[in-house]
């Protein structure tokens, strides 16, 4: 009796024992935009030129893919009759497919947008070589953490868990940059983890050869639909 009560006994703490080894399935982090089938997103944009003008939208997650330079990017339709929107998430790299400003040949470019692995400070760049008036340039773009982990209000809504990036345009043609003050830009980003951006500012001024062209606009997270 004593032996089989010490087999019991043994048995139960090895029952035990495996249960205590047992991980806990891993969850997934929530990331800072949702590529679920049926996700919307409604914004508000002003465009401030030549004088303040404000529209609303809705972007909205589908079940469609694309393949775009071997990334299967899930696409998003926009109320306003814009293009399709298209987004891409590998690890920590945000990326979305997007058109250059017209002035600087208007032309789609895959970009990396987010990284929200990276620390305050840290930068990285792409560069894409473009034609604008026959003349061939190239145009970086240059994403800078500029704050993290912050909370911010939109439209009456405090969204925790913030990042904010900064983003500069420089271009060079034959490897010369253009002249000061032929190009400024203040461009500001914040997304906020699960609901993905929220709020953009967008102010770009341009004038070399001739073209001209100034945007100043700010665009709003109203509300949001995250499957």
């Amino acid at each position: 009796m004593k032996h089989l009560f010490l087999g019991l006994l043994m048995g139960s703490l090895a029952g035990i024992s495996c249960k205590k080894s047992d991980s806990p399935a891993p969850v997934a982090a929530i990331k800072y935009m949702s590529l679920t089938n049926g996700s919307s997103w409604d914004y508000e944009l002003t465009n401030n030129v030549p004088v303040a003008v404000t529209t609303t939208y809705r972007i909205t997650s589908t079940s469609k893919d694309s393949m775009i330079n071997t990334r299967q990017y899930k696409v998003f339709t926009n109320s306003s009759g814009s293009a399709n929107e298209y987004y891409h998430i590998a690890g920590n790299d945000y990326y979305n497919f997007r058109s250059l400003p017209a002035a600087l040949g208007g032309s789609s470019v895959e970009n990396i947008y987010l990284k929200d692995n990276v620390a305050v400070g840290a930068s990285w760049n792409q560069t894409y070589p473009v034609t604008v008036s026959g003349s061939p340039l190239n145009v970086t773009i240059t994403n800078t953490i500029a704050e993290k982990g912050i909370s911010k209000t939109v439209k009456g809504i405090t969204y925790n868990d913030v990042i904010h990036v900064t983003t500069t345009i420089a271009v060079t043609i034959a490897g010369t940059p253009l002249p000061a003050g032929a190009l400024t830009t203040d461009i500001q980003s914040y997304y906020a983890r699960k609901w993905g951006m929220i709020q953009s500012i967008y102010k770009i001024s341009i004038n070399f050869a001739g073209i001209t062209e100034n945007t100043d606009q700010q665009t709003n997270l109203n509300t949001a639909d995250i499957k």
